[in-house]
């Protein structure tokens, strides 16, 4: 049914797994829009007690996939405000509101929207060799997938600012001891204990999950929706400024960035 995702039921659980492995399963547009079909199916089946979200191969996800293009506006300038209302928002939305226990299995990379789609989960297991890493600075551009609000809510401001402003890995450890994580397993037992937890959950009253779960989204996400907004309206903002086709091109050419000394706002060329 999906060609990015590979989605199964077993034991009550919902089993979504990104399938790009080739990539790291980087993050296309395609992904996105299958995911949150996979989600919306998750939650409107009655047989589905939980959901277990995870990633094919060595990575969960290594971010965004700068080789994908995107449209642009008819001025010229990237169009990276409706990628984000079309694509990114109506996943991050379907995973909060999803009225089940939700899981993230987290191993090797969860990198840019990578880590904001594991940290939208409800309890997020990593592998004690994984890392958390915000990167969108370093190809110039601010976190969207509700990562900023997903950090602040979990860890708090100050080691939020740490984390996005200066774009370096977290490991898992470091994650778990900070609280941005729940659990840690070796690498070889985080599925099995992955889903051995969302058997528990399965099992658990779906009525009191699914209203603990609103109670947990008015409490640290009751202005998700707006953030999200703001996200893509800054998303665009940084995308006519050059920053990102600045920060895109030193990626792609191993080099470290140019920003402010090359090129202008509105520029659309490195």
């Amino acid at each position: 049914m999906f060609e990015t995702v590979d989605y199964g039921v077993e034991d009550r659980v919902a089993i979504i797994r990104l399938n790009r492995p080739e990539v790291l399963n980087a993050w296309s547009g395609h992904m996105g829009r299958d995911l949150t079909a996979a989600v919306d199916r998750a939650s409107n089946d009655p047989e589905v007690r939980a959901v277990l979200l995870c990633g094919a191969g060595r990575a969960f996800c290594a971010g965004g996939d700068l080789n994908e293009p995107y449209s642009r506006t008819p001025t010229g300038h990237l169009d990276l405000r409706s990628t984000i209302e079309k694509i990114s928002t109506p996943l991050i939305m379907a995973l909060r509101e999803a009225p089940k226990p939700v899981i993230a299995a987290v191993q090797g990379a969860a990198a840019g929207i990578g880590a904001s789609l594991a940290l939208a989960c409800d309890l997020v297991l990593a592998a004690e060799s994984a890392y958390f890493l915000l990167a969108f600075t370093r190809v110039g551009l601010v976190p969207d997938g509700g990562g900023l609000a997903f950090v602040n809510a979990r860890i708090g401001p100050t080691r939020a600012a740490e984390l996005a402003l200066l774009a370096e890995r977290l490991p898992a450890t470091t994650a778990l001891q900070w609280g941005l994580v729940n659990r840690l397993h070796p690498v070889e037992k985080l599925e099995s204990e992955a889903m051995s937890l969302a058997r528990r959950l399965a099992d658990g009253p779906p009525l009191a999950y699914a209203n603990t779960k609103r109670l947990l989204n008015a409490a640290a996400y009751a202005t998700l929706a707006e953030q999200l907004s703001l996200e893509a309206d800054l998303q665009q903002e940084q995308g006519e400024s050059g920053e990102y086709e600045e920060g895109v091109a030193a990626f792609l050419e191993k080099r470290p960035p140019r920003f402010g000394t090359s090129h202008e706002k509105g520029s659309t060329t490195a």
